[in-house]
């Protein structure tokens, strides 16, 4: 899979749910930063973050570009769904890094302070 391809079905898996396959983009040594927040690192505790801590849920990602550049694929869209229980609508500006096929480094800027 491209990794263009790739960066699409991962915003298509976070939308359903589907952490197992999720997990599966990624490098075992991922690292996903978020600003003003601690980096998430390893599979281990992206799958976590996942399943136990991300504040975000029951949403859906539009996705308004999606921009491949070598390694890298950029990545602006809106999310519709809750954020601790209150419904929310936020823009979103995503890097994906990859390295061998997958993705090794995430970067997440959005208009809220934390994600």
């Amino acid at each position: 899979m491209s990794p263009e391809a790739t960066a699409r079905r991962y915003y298509d898996l976070v939308d359903a749910g589907d952490y197992d396959e999720l997990v599966a983009l990624f490098t075992e040594d991922v690292v996903y930063e978020r600003p003003g927040q601690a980096s998430i690192e390893g599979e281990a505790a992206l799958r976590r973050f996942y399943e136990e801590e991300r504040p975000l849920s029951n949403g859906t990602h539009e996705l308004h570009a999606v921009v491949p550049d070598g390694d890298t694929v950029a990545v602006r869209g809106t999310f519709r769904g809750e954020q601790d229980g209150e419904t929310v609508e936020l823009g979103f500006a995503d890097f994906h890094e990859f390295e061998d096929g997958e993705i090794a480094r995430r970067y997440t800027y959005t208009d809220r302070d934390t994600v």
